[in-house]
């Protein structure tokens, strides 16, 4: 009888909706936030917006990333400031997915996107170079080999940066905190959030009341 019991649950449940999906030609949605590999930014110009500050490294806890920077060269600059991202690695080996390389950074220049589901047939594969990292010419993520994607996880790579920018400061609360990026341009705001010359003009008001 036990048997019976047993097949009699198993047939139970064929007529009921599944709750798992047939990975991988079918994946779960994720979270517009969801922590996944890493996008070096570029500014809508073009420009890199990694100022090679190693800021990211230092606040790594798990001590996977390595910058090193240069200085900019002055007839062909890489980013807006003196110096630019010269050396940039990741290794998704060590790496936890905390996200407090986006917070720390000062230029919103390393983002998380959704993208997480490697395949690795070489050990060097799981280092990203900057090369890998850094944004087409389109604003996306640069798609690699043994990364599998579904439409729209290449999409949203400021998700995080947006929800905290800048640094938690009270005196942009309720304000668009984020700049432009290449191939997107600048995001309309979230909920909870005004634009920019909502929030001047709401300051003036204010003022003069």
């Amino acid at each position: 009888m036990g048997y019976l019991n047993g097949f009699k649950v198993t047939f139970a449940r064929l007529f009921e909706d599944r709750v798992t999906t047939e990975f991988p030609a079918e994946k779960r949605p994720k979270p517009v936030r969801f922590h996944g590999r890493h996008v070096l930014n570029r500014h809508e110009d073009g420009m890199e917006k990694c100022i090679g500050c190693e800021l990211c490294a230092g606040v790594c806890p798990a001590k996977c990333i390595h910058v090193r920077g240069a200085d900019n060269p002055l007839d062909d600059p890489v980013s807006p400031g003196e110096r630019y991202g010269f050396v940039y690695e990741i290794n998704y080996l060590r790496c936890i997915h905390c996200d407090m390389c986006v917070e720390a950074c000062p230029t919103e220049a390393i983002t998380e996107s959704k993208i997480l589901e490697f395949s690795f047939t070489n050990r060097d594969d799981a280092i990203y170079t900057k090369q890998e990292l850094v944004v087409d010419d389109e604003g996306r993520p640069r798609h690699q080999p043994w990364e599998l994607w579904m439409e729209g996880e290449d999409e949203h790579l400021s998700g995080w940066m947006r929800a905290t920018a800048p640094s938690g400061a009270a005196a942009f609360e309720g304000r668009v905190g984020w700049s432009g990026d290449l191939g997107h341009g600048v995001r309309p705001p979230e909920e909870g959030q005004t634009a920019a010359d909502e929030f001047e003009g709401a300051e003036e008001t204010e003022a003069a009341t």
